[in-house]
């Protein structure tokens, strides 16, 4: 058997990849709180997990951000947690003022390109709805900081290219809501669309990969996703809907999908495997687009668990 990476290249490049490529992850309080029940499932299933998760150790894998109490970033923004083994996320905007934007600097230090490295970066700094009015009235300073952000990113894409040795390039930032862009997709190409193609230009230019995380309906900015330079997109089942992605993703861009992890809690084990079937049958190509990524949280029931690792055990090696 191929490993992931193997098998998420010839998906990428309509390959003809021999098995569908699974990704399968665990929030760490679902380790926290289901750990020994999960390691169990993953011993019948060594095709999906290797030694490195049966050796998972909760305490001395988790995450800086995914622990309890605040910390300040290297741009100044403030992140809390009051459920360890859950992400923090950001209580403190260092730009409450438009004139803040001028005085910025970025970081000195290399932070490297973390998740929402660049459009939630722009929240982050600013705040959720003084980011969106900035945007509304298009005014000078979004431009400013967009163009800030950006530059830093630009050297940290190079930075990441020229140290990391794997052809493909990871990376995330949530674009969508449960419908739609907060800020609309005719903002979002005029603003965001040229940062983004200038970052991922830097990756095509090492020969790398893209593969994109974006959570939330981003349905209609997928065809731009792979102008930027996006080979591959990592959306969300029910934001997006399936059939929106056969639409404009079966045979043209190939995805990671993300399962529907909001039918995940409150579904059966047969509303498990149905899901799993549904969204092969109708995503799969012989040759390739099609990858399959699974995330776990503490609330999710461990028949529900199994049911989609053994549905998916089953299905990857798919023929139609």
């Amino acid at each position: 058997m191929q490993n992931v990476s193997e098998l998420l290249i010839k998906v990428m490049n309509y390959d003809y990849p021999e098995e569908i490529p699974v990704c399968l992850g665990f929030l760490p309080v679902a380790m926290k709180e289901n750990g020994d029940q999960i390691k169990r499932i993953m011993s019948k299933y060594p095709e999906f997990f290797g030694e490195d998760w049966m050796d998972y150790d909760y305490n001395k894998r988790l995450p800086f951000s995914y622990q309890s109490g605040s910390f300040t970033d290297g741009w100044g923004c403030v992140w809390s947690n009051l459920s360890e083994g859950m992400e923090s996320y950001v209580t403190g905007h260092p730009l409450p003022n438009r004139k803040d934007i001028l005085t910025l600097r970025a970081p000195k230090e290399d932070l490297g390109l973390p998740h929402g490295f660049m459009y939630l970066r722009l929240l982050d700094l600013r705040g959720f709805e003084e980011c969106m009015m900035d945007f509304a009235e298009e005014c000078d300073e979004i431009q400013i900081l967009i163009d800030k952000v950006c530059e830093y990113n630009v050297r940290q894409m190079e930075l990441k290219c020229q140290n990391d040795n794997s052809p493909i390039c990871w990376v995330g930032d949530d674009l969508g809501l449960q419908k739609g862009l907060a800020i609309g997709a005719e903002k979002w190409r005029k603003y965001l669309k040229p940062a983004f193609k200038k970052i991922y230009e830097v990756a095509n230019h090492y020969g790398k990969q893209v593969l994109m995380h974006t959570d939330g309906d981003i349905i209609e900015i997928m065809p731009d996703l792979v102008e930027c330079g996006v080979k591959m997109i990592n959306p969300q089942f029910r934001a997006n809907g399936i059939d929106n992605l056969v639409e404009t993703c079966k045979g043209k861009i190939p995805i990671l999908l993300d399962l529907d992890r909001q039918l995940f809690p409150f579904g059966t084990p047969k509303d498990m495997r149905d899901h799993v079937r549904e969204t092969v049958e109708k995503m799969f190509l012989p040759e390739g687009g099609l990858g399959i990524n699974i995330e776990i949280g503490p609330e999710v029931p461990i028949g529900n668990l199994e049911a989609l690792i053994d549905e998916m055990s089953k299905i990857r090696t798919y023929i139609q």
